[in-house]
């Protein structure tokens, strides 16, 4: 259900996540996308570096820090299968390799930049994104 403050949380936590891009870009020179940061961290050599993992904590630890001071989180659980949940993981890792990103790097730090590329790759996977939940949900009854 809309209320205003749900509203005012969205907006807040979109300004923040543009600002953080932004910043990213300004003191690193990098895109902030999720799937390049996590490939850079698993990578053996000169390239993983200390703030990787650092990046990556922020993201699982962030909402539980949030959740401390605000008391906002809302988790959603879906009672799913265990194998679904990691066929579709590898599916997510695959899609985001074959389309030179996911959709931080392309929909927040793409669009942003007017990125002809990330425009479509967003158009891409949402359209996709769309269409697997109305197949899921007419064809595989979820």
């Amino acid at each position: 259900m809309f209320s205003v403050e749900s509203a005012l949380i969205a907006l807040g936590g979109g300004v923040l996540i543009g600002a953080a891009a932004s910043i990213f870009l300004l003191f690193n020179g990098r895109i902030m996308g999720v799937s390049g940061i996590l490939s850079q961290a698993l990578t053996l050599g000169p390239l993983n570096t200390r703030w990787t993992w650092l990046f990556l904590l922020g993201l699982v630890f962030g909402p539980v820090v949030s959740d401390a001071f605000l008391g906002t989180s809302q988790p959603v659980f879906a009672e799913r299968s265990l194998w679904l949940t990691i066929v579709a993981g590898f599916l997510v890792g695959f899609g985001t390799s074959i389309g030179s990103g996911c959709t931080s790097g392309h929909g927040v730090c793409g669009i942003s930049r007017l990125s002809n590329r990330s425009i479509v790759s967003v158009f891409v996977f949402m359209g996709t994104g769309m269409l697997t939940v109305f197949v899921m949900r007419q064809v595989g009854g979820l």
